[in-house]
């Protein structure tokens, strides 16, 4: 069977370059060149997230929990936390020990697509 390499993530946005400044300004991503006009790649890591400008998409703030597009585990997720509030990152939750074995935080982009973030507890 094939293993599976790296991670990449599709979403639609209303504005692909205002997301990806997001993306780079307060994830810490990186841009990554891409030819296409209406879209933006952005990387962190082993992670690339492609996003397409869809302005007539249906907004994530109406998909409900569907709106959650990636759990992404990190080393420190209470530095990760710390780093992105201090740029006003909207966060729905703050880092806490959850039952499962991770702590995790919640945050969404300014498009509304959610995002958790964890770590293992040791």
């Amino acid at each position: 069977m094939a293993t599976i390499l790296k991670n990449h993530y599709v979403l639609a946005v209303p504005d692909a370059e205002a997301t990806a400044q997001f993306f780079i300004n307060v994830l810490g991503f990186k841009p990554v060149p891409v030819g296409d006009d209406g879209w933006r790649f952005v990387s962190k890591d082993n992670l690339l997230v492609m996003l397409g400008t869809c302005p007539n998409a249906i907004p994530p703030s109406q998909l409900g929990d569907h709106s959650y597009f990636a759990y992404l585990v990190v080393d420190d997720v209470d530095g990760y936390y710390s780093e992105i509030k201090a740029k006003d990152a909207t966060t729905f939750s703050k880092p806490t020990n959850q039952p499962w074995g991770m702590r995790e935080f919640g945050l969404a982009t300014p498009d509304r697509h959610r995002i958790m973030i964890g770590q293992k507890i040791e």
